[in-house]
C-alpha cells in the first residue's frame, strides 16, 4: 500500500471559514462510509467448550482511527480536489477490536493447562500484543516467526516490511513434540490485507502434529484445525447467531 499510518492532523485542513472542501473534509466521511461493523449482540460469539494445546490468533488491531494515505489528499497535488483521494485503513476489511475489549475475551477458559499461543502482532502494538496474551493467562516467551513481506511500506522511523509472530506459554510445551528446527524468517510476498503466509500455520503443524489446535479470528477453516471469529459464523433462526468451531 501507498503511505504510511498517521494522525489525521485538522490544522492541515482549510480554514473552517474558507469555505473551501478540505482533504479532511473528504476522507473524514469517506472513513464513516467504508468503516466495518460488528453486527453482532455481543463482542464476540461463544467460545468453544473444548480446550486445545496450540492456540493461533491474528487480532483484530485497532489503529483509532488511522489511515494510509497518499498525495492526493494534499490540495498543492489535488487541485480542487478533482480527483480522488486515496485512503485505506485496516477496519475498511474487517471490524477492529482495541486492546483494552480483546482482554475481557476469556481465552483462557479454552487452554489447556500445557498450551502456547502464536500471536501476531504489528510492530505498533507489540507491547499491546505482550499485554494482551499475558491478560489471556499466558507469559509470553520469544518471537516465533518473522515475516519479511517482501515490499515495503514507508514507516515513520525505517521502512516498514516485516510482521511478527510471537509465541506465549502456559504450564509446559505440549508434548509429544514434532519439528524442531522451523526457521524464524519466513519470506513470502504479501497478499491480500492482513492475510497471514500459509506457512507459518503450516510450520506450527510441524512442530506439534499430533496437539489440538484452534485458529482465533480465523477467515477461512484449515484442514486440522477447529476456528473461531466472526468470519466463520454461521447465521441461523432468524437474528441469532451460531459460532462454526468446525471440526
Amino acid at each position: 500500500m501507498i503511505g504510511e499510518l498517521f494522525d489525521i492532523n485538522h490544522n492541515d485542513s482549510i480554514l473552517a471559514n474558507s469555505k473551501i472542501i478540505s482533504g479532511y473534509t473528504i476522507y473524514d466521511a469517506e472513513f464513516k462510509r467504508r468503516t466495518k461493523r460488528n453486527d453482532l449482540p455481543d463482542l464476540y460469539p461463544d467460545l468453544p467448550i473444548d480446550k486445545y494445546d496450540i492456540i493461533y490468533a491474528d487480532p483484530p488491531w485497532d489503529y483509532n482511527g488511522k489511515m494510509q494515505f497518499d498525495k492526493s489528499s494534499t490540495l498543492n497535488e489535488n487541485s480542487d480536489w478533482q480527483k480522488n483521494i486515496f485512503i485505506s485503513a485496516a477496519n475498511f476489511k474487517y471490524p477492529t477490536l482495541k486492546t483494552e475489549l480483546m482482554k475481557k475475551i476469556p481465552i483462557y477458559e479454552i487452554a489447556k493447562d500445557d498450551c502456547l499461543l502464536f500471536m501476531w502482532a504489528t510492530n505498533p502494538h507489540l507491547a499491546q500484543a505482550i499485554e494482551l496474551g499475558q491478560s489471556w493467562g499466558f507469559e509470553y516467551k520469544t518471537v516465533a516467526f518473522v515475516w519479511d513481506k517482501m515490499n515495503h511500506n514507508p514507516g515513520q522511523y525505517t521502512l516498514s516490511y516485516c510482521e511478527l509472530c510471537l509465541v506465549f506459554k502456559r504450564g509446559r510445551i505440549p508434548r509429544p513434540r514434532g519439528s524442531r528446527n522451523e526457521k524464524q524468517l519466513v519470506r513470502v510476498n504479501r497478499n491480500v490485507h492482513s492475510q497471514k503466509p500459509i506457512e507459518v500455520l503450516q510450520a506450527i503443524e510441524r512442530m506439534f502434529p499430533t496437539q489440538k489446535r484452534i485458529e482465533l479470528f480465523a477467515r477461512h477453516k484449515p484442514d486440522g484445525w477447529d476456528v473461531w471469529g466472526l468470519d466463520v459464523r454461521e447465521e441461523y433462526e432468524g437474528d441469532k447467531f451460531n459460532l462454526s468451531v468446525a471440526k
